[in-house]
């Protein structure tokens, strides 16, 4: 499957000054995979180490850092000479041996022409007690599947182009959208983790696709036990099965007291960073006031909890393939938050900016709230064809945005000031605006 981080795997290798790279992400996103097409594609070896397979691997980084050294180890291990610039030494779980992340400071600075990616979960990385080598390491965060991507591994080429190209303004004939419509209904089912996205393109079996993502979810949990401290864990676990139920409320806000009762903000503020910080949440907090720069103005004490995975939320919410793909009504409640979770999902893979939501008092509330450029962009989700949004027009009323944008399933791409942006077209709003 090709996915859109290859280019910037490709931009590294050619890179002047290139340091070792880290490629992170939450489990099961596909890292190992694609450093390993991209060394079979670009290079003429590879060189691959697992430590959390191998963890015997852990000794040839022990007694010093001497690069010539690592290297001569490793190149007896792997069976055959690691040349520089053409081989690509690949240490992937890198989080499960300390001291070889701390080594990527000595061959960034002693040992430059060896090419080095490195494969580790957010989760890992951020919990070792390690030197990490802040400054001597180049980074690169992945991401489960984007709906494009979803979409041209489907065997659809030419909607994926298209989306990839669009540019603000182009109008898109019915017939098309509603090919676009019936597969972005696939993708909240199954998602974008690769192996997930394989097993339905292959099988088109929802019982498949559903064992590989409940696979997922209890590797995850697993981790909770395997990485945070025991007291922690049921907090964690408490949190993380909660997300759903605390999105199917009408405001989507997070409230520690529902997660269990009598527990308060102050007793799961570390458990739910340990989540975020796994990648395996976000966090979208409320701001005052929309204007520059955005975090000024956020409230930390408010906010909302979305996965970083549409159909793990889907898969976690118990919620049946049946009644997305066929649009029952049963499932008109949790729709908005599905919806919410996809364009998050979509807004975080294609941008660097971070996003808020704006509440006036208990009179309105703007989905997303996020920079573009030098535009403060106000967003409203909807999740059928209906785009009113009265909470939208009070928002425009207040601050005069130059720009704002309502996207839903219409398959409508005019206006000026509203711009009107179809949900399988989230992800090119830095192009729309």
């Amino acid at each position: 499957m090709k996915r859109d981080v290859l280019t910037k795997l490709i931009d590294w290798k050619n890179k002047d000054k290139r340091k070792p790279l880290i490629v992170n992400g939450v489990r099961q996103c596909g890292k190992t995979f694609i450093l390993e097409s991209f060394a079979d594609t670009c290079y003429e070896d590879k060189a691959y180490f697992n430590f959390e397979k191998d963890s015997s691997l852990a000794e040839i980084f022990e007694n010093n850092y001497d690069t010539e050294r690592i290297i001569l180890e490793l190149s007896l291990v792997h069976g055959k000479a690691i040349k520089p610039e053409s081989t690509l030494v690949i240490f992937d779980e890198i989080q499960e041996c300390s001291r070889a992340i701390t080594s990527l400071k000595y061959f960034c600075e002693n040992a430059p022409q060896y090419h080095i990616a490195c494969a580790g979960s957010l989760l890992g990385i951020h919990l070792k007690k390690t030197s990490f080598p802040v400054g001597k390491v180049d980074l690169i965060t992945m991401y489960p599947m984007s709906f494009s991507e979803f979409v041209r591994a489907m065997g659809e080429e030419m909607l994926a182009d298209f989306i990839d190209d669009y540019s603000r303004g182009t109008k898109i004939p019915e017939a098309v959208g509603n090919k676009y419509t019936a597969l972005l209904k696939q993708y909240y089912v199954v998602g974008g983790m690769p192996e997930a996205v394989q097993a339905w393109c292959d099988t088109k079996d929802i019982e498949r696709v559903e064992d590989i993502q409940q696979t997922i979810i209890d590797s995850y949990e697993h981790d909770f036990a395997k990485h945070a401290d025991i007291k922690d864990f049921p907090k964690l676990t408490a949190i993380w099965k909660s997300i759903p139920e605390q999105l199917a409320k009408p405001n989507n806000k997070f409230i520690f007291s529902h997660v269990k009762k009598g527990w308060r903000a102050k007793d799961l503020e570390d458990a739910l960073l340990w989540l975020v910080n796994a990648g395996l949440v976000y966090k979208v907090c409320k701001i005052e006031k929309p204007y520059m720069p955005l975090s000024a103005y956020k409230d930390d004490t408010a906010f909302k909890l979305y996965l970083a995975d549409v159909g793990i939320l889907r898969k976690l919410s118990r919620l049946p393939a049946s009644v997305i793909i066929d649009s029952s009504p049963i499932y008109t409640e949790f729709k908005g938050a599905l919806t919410e979770n996809f364009v998050l999902n979509e807004l975080v893979k294609s941008s660097d900016n971070d996003i808020y939501y704006w509440v006036s008092g208990n009179q309105a509330e703007v989905d997303f709230i996020t920079q573009c450029g030098v535009n403060i962009v106000p967003i409203e989700v909807k999740a059928e064809k209906n785009v009113k949004a009265r909470s939208l027009a009070e928002y425009r009323k207040k601050y005069e945005p130059e720009y704002s944008v309502k996207t839903s399933m219409k398959n409508d791409t005019s206006g000026k000031e509203v711009l009107n942006v179809p949900l399988y077209l989230i992800s090119k709003l830095n192009q729309i605006i």
